[in-house]
């Protein structure tokens, strides 16, 4: 049995998570084409000129959502989980592990947050060093000694160390984008004007088979990449 060491590892995963992310765009581009296709009654001709036709339109919009995504992504954290800043002073034991950690790896000692939930649970988010941060419920905090939750902190650190949240953040977003398209998909078929005709409706169930199809795909893909993180963080 061949021995596959931690840079082999570190090396696969890398590719592999590069892989499927390059697969999100792809599908993404592949359910516009299919939709088309299918809506233009499987006139190839008149299916490719109509996804050109949208193509410059669909990346526009995608950019911009995107680009907000990204660039927000820190505060649409906090605002969902009702995380807040824990300092120094507020509770030197988890902000003397963080920091201490930090130290021996050589790393920029990211924010700290606490979230409020008794719930144990832990995760790293960020896409720079201005934006890197460890959040910790109440709970986590309260039930696991100081050698557990160094572990836990540890791991977190990891995927800060290894960019692994901003690789996950993009996934997010992508899965954000079919989920938004297939739940226009769904709203348009119960308020549309467009269901009342046959070929209005027709092309609206289309769209929902299509995305509802796309985003379980890239809910699988995003599953895929992050699976392969948390190992390598393990």
């Amino acid at each position: 049995m061949q021995y596959v060491g931690l840079q082999q590892q570190i090396g696969r995963n890398n590719r592999y998570s590069l892989l499927l992310l390059i697969a999100f765009p792809a599908l993404l581009l592949g359910m516009f084409y299919i939709f088309f296709f299918f809506a233009d009654k499987q006139d190839s001709e008149a299916g490719n000129a109509h996804f050109m036709q949208a193509m410059p339109f669909v990346l526009i919009g995608v950019g911009i959502w995107f680009l907000i995504a990204w660039l927000g992504h820190a505060s649409m954290i906090r605002l969902a989980t009702g995380s807040k800043p824990l300092e120094r002073m507020e509770n030197k034991r988890v902000y003397n592990l963080v920091e201490n950690l930090c130290i021996q790896q050589g790393m920029t000692m990211p924010a700290v947050y606490v979230i409020e939930d008794e719930s144990l649970n832990a995760f790293a988010s960020g896409i720079n060093s201005k934006t890197f941060s460890v959040s910790l419920s109440r709970g986590i905090i309260d039930k696991l000694d100081d050698d557990e939750l160094e572990g836990v902190i540890a791991h977190e650190l990891t995927h800060i160390r290894n960019k692994d949240t901003r690789l996950l953040i993009i996934s997010i977003i992508f899965v954000g984008i079919f989920s938004f398209l297939a739940e226009m998909a769904l709203r348009s078929l119960r308020f549309g004007t467009g269901g009342k005709k046959k070929d209005g409706g027709y092309i609206i169930l289309i769209a929902i088979a299509v995305t509802a199809i796309c985003y379980f795909i890239s809910l699988f893909l995003r599953f895929g990449i992050s699976r392969s993180r948390e190992y390598l963080a393990d």
